[in-house]
């Protein structure tokens, strides 16, 4: 299976290890699935990390730590293509090309993404574990 994990799932699972977001990085870890990333995900991941509402929650050396193993350890992808379906907030629309590019399924917590589920491979992390845990 491959996936393809919203910016804001990687951060959450860093910020509690409690949780699906983080038993998602476990799974992944583990070789459960194959985590599909490109450049534009790890640019989006690295800026949301220098947030200051987010560096009071992870270091500047965590946060680094965290873009570099998406970097060298997910599946790289090329940025671009088709968007089969369209997000309400346009910023989101390049994971949902690359969800569709890579036939991976798009893991978010992102509200204007979910509520696509019914038209695109779209899931919670919730529904994800649970997908693994059907495997």
């Amino acid at each position: 299976m491959r996936a393809v994990l919203d910016p804001n799932v990687l951060i959450s699972a860093v910020i509690s290890e409690q949780g699906a977001p983080a038993e998602i990085m476990r799974r992944w870890r583990g070789g459960e699935f194959e985590l599909v990333v490109s450049q534009a995900l790890i640019t989006e991941l690295s800026r949301a990390l220098a947030y200051p509402k987010l560096r009071r929650l992870i270091s500047e050396a965590r946060g680094a730590a965290l873009a570099e193993l998406i970097a060298t350890s997910g599946s790289m992808a090329a940025d671009g293509g088709a968007v089969p379906t369209r997000s309400r907030d346009s910023g989101d629309n390049y994971l949902i090309a690359l969800a569709s590019s890579s036939r991976a399924v798009l893991v978010s917590g992102d509200r204007d993404l979910l509520v696509l589920s019914d038209r695109a491979p779209i899931e919670s992390p919730r529904q994800f574990l649970d997908r693994l845990d059907a495997i």
